[in-house]
């Protein structure tokens, strides 16, 4: 959305595609380096199979579209029962290091981990931001016509932005699963999108440091306030 200008509303969706490909690789004895990488792979190239189809869509109609794929997404995992175990889900996802680690450390080291993703992430980011790959995609963002007179491949780089952006989703798929070691179709579902996009907003879109800010500010709302019922008696933890 920053860079190019093509808005996603189906982060659910590829957030979902992410997470299944992780865990049903694991429940079959795949290791976890290989399932990650999968799952990186596979909503990567979903993404770009996405964009060929809606890469003439601009703005609303494109977020109408991949609105309707993450919808897509969640129906397919509810009722193909023999991959995705339809309503029930997959439990018993295998959760990386926990034998080695395992105990009470084991929250803090997959804290490490994912703190150790997120800033690998960032900095592949930036360093496409800066790079002619971002220029180009900025150029599309603001008038694909010119790009294009200039003798960029429009369509090429919109495929290769989705896939970007499918690859970083798909991670974050990945380590959900693991995680939980459970998930099922609800936990795809819309609020996903709506807490990305949030945190987007919040941190201001086109900036990778904008959004760190965004979503630590938007969980902490979410998460935090929870706590606020030891200081407010008279209000529920939901309220």
């Amino acid at each position: 959305w920053g860079q190019a200008g093509m808005v996603n509303f189906g982060l659910a969706g590829f957030f979902g595609v992410g997470a299944y490909t992780a865990a049903i690789l694991l429940v079959r004895g795949v290791d976890v380096f290989t399932a990650t990488a999968a799952a990186v792979v596979v909503t990567a190239l979903v993404s770009a199979i996405v964009a060929t189809a809606s890469i003439k869509l601009r703005e609303d109609y494109l977020a109408i579209t991949t609105l309707a794929f993450a919808e897509a997404v969640r129906i397919v995992a509810l009722n193909e029962e023999w991959l995705t175990g339809g309503s029930n889900g997959i439990a018993n996802i295998p959760r990386p290091l926990v034998a080695v680690v395992g105990g009470q450390n084991y929250e803090l080291v997959f804290l490490a981990i994912v703190v150790a993703a997120v800033a690998i992430v960032y900095v592949i980011l930036e360093a496409l931001v800066r790079s002619p790959f971002g220029r180009a995609l900025r150029a599309i963002r603001d008038d694909d016509i010119v790009a294009a007179t200039l003798g960029k491949n429009v369509l090429s780089l919109r495929m290769k932005a989705f896939a970007v952006g499918g690859a970083v989703i798909g991670l974050a798929g990945a380590l959900h699963a693991y995680y939980l070691s459970y998930i099922d179709p609800g936990q795809f579902a819309g609020f996903v999108t709506v807490y990305a996009f949030m945190a987007v907003i919040a941190g201001g879109k086109g900036s990778n440091l904008g959004l760190v800010i965004g979503a630590c500010t938007v969980m902490v709302l979410l998460e935090g306030s929870r706590f606020l019922k030891d200081l407010l008696p008279w209000m529920t933890a939901q309220q």
